[in-house]
């Protein structure tokens, strides 16, 4: 069957190969007669499943033992109110405003507690990353955004916070670039961008910080989730499943870092294309572009428009712009092949040949 080269900045492409063994295994996983969306959370048989998730998870990702790995719902926009919940305890919350979801966690945060802007690109529509000054030593955390799926920008180097813990959103690029999980506090990423389906949110948190604050509701408690295994309520199943599967993909293509040298190369693609190119362009800071999410742009929204419409005709699919930027943005996750990004260049150059000049041509 034809796949189209999915651009979705989530939910995202997923490998072939993992969508295989799910088709596989879907009626009956390990000759149980029983799909996995139909095993009870307490079996034997799911309990294998997320256990050896967990411990994919701890090795690709290089986990210290003193961190936990909760496997949670309600996405990464839950966690921007469960993290001032458990980790702020009346102190002062910083943050790094680098676009969106940078502000979106700001705003929540808000409502629990005290909060300042250490560091922000706004004044340049959030095209580049901020030089991030040394948090005060009495704040709750410093929060920092990773990879801007929006605005196409990304943090590779995490700033130094000496005792203060360091607390990132990793959604659009956790196992797609190595990072030092000892550098952080806490990591967490909704899953249906580099891990699985949407439903799962993982969060990786070092231990000191549980369990510090009374009296929270127990759904939103890491402590309750963490000594519940995360399954204080059902998991998210089939999520915790399909990311199992991606995790061994992963390993099987090198690890992290074998994932990275991948993403850098199909990156390197794209830019090199957008800077050599006369009707196309990024708007992103060269020093600080995104591996997994490339805005670009004609600077025509009629240009653009005819764009995306030629590209869905040809089963390129979701290259449209976030609406609050407009353009086109192409995601290019773990699982994007390396010859979607040929494709995509090559449909340039053709468009490009069509419209010199920036005529339209229909």
């Amino acid at each position: 069957m034809e796949r189209a080269y999915n651009f979705s900045a989530g939910p995202a492409i997923l490998p072939v190969p993992v969508l295989e063994k799910v088709q596989k295994e879907l009626l009956s996983y390990k000759g149980s007669g029983m799909s996995v969306m139909e095993l009870s959370h307490r079996s034997d048989l799911f309990e294998e499943i997320i256990g050896d998730a967990e411990l994919l998870l701890r090795e690709l990702m290089n986990i210290p033992e003193n961190y936990k790995i909760l496997f949670l719902q309600g996405g990464a926009s839950l966690q921007f109110t469960m993290i001032p919940m458990n980790l702020m305890a009346g102190k002062k919350a910083y943050f790094v405003n680098t676009g969106s979801w940078s502000e979106k966690a700001m705003e929540e945060a808000a409502k629990i507690g005290d909060i300042e802007v250490l560091a922000s690109s706004k004044d340049k529509n959030f095209s580049y990353i901020p030089e991030i000054p040394r948090v005060p030593s009495d704040a709750a955390y410093l929060h920092i955004t990773t990879n801007n799926t929006i605005e196409g920008t990304a943090i590779f180097t995490p700033p130094e916070t000496g005792d203060v813990p360091l607390v990132a959103d990793m959604s659009s690029n956790i196992l797609s670039s190595v990072y030092d999980v000892s550098k952080f506090g806490l990591i967490y990423a909704g899953a249906q961008k580099n891990i699985g389906p949407a439903g799962l949110t993982i969060v990786i948190v070092r231990e000191d910080l549980i369990g510090n604050v009374a009296g929270l509701p127990a759904m939103l408690d890491y402590a309750v989730q963490a000594k519940n295994g995360s399954m204080y309520n059902t998991p998210a199943t089939f999520s915790i499943y399909v990311a199992k599967l991606v995790f061994e993909w992963i390993k099987a293509q090198g690890g992290v870092a074998g994932i990275e040298t991948l993403n850098r190369k199909k990156a390197a693609l794209l830019y090199d294309y957008l800077d050599a190119s006369s009707i196309f362009s990024s708007p992103v800071n060269k020093t600080d572009r995104s591996l997994t999410n490339v805005p670009f742009v004609t600077g025509s929204a009629d240009l653009d428009a005819l764009f995306i419409k030629e590209a869905e005709e040809l089963h390129f699919e979701n290259l449209k712009g976030h609406r609050s930027v407009g353009g086109m943005r192409a995601s290019i996750y773990n699982a994007f092949p390396y010859e979607g990004v040929e494709a995509l260049t090559t449909l340039m150059e053709k468009f490009v040949a069509t419209h010199k000049g920036g005529e339209i041509h229909v």
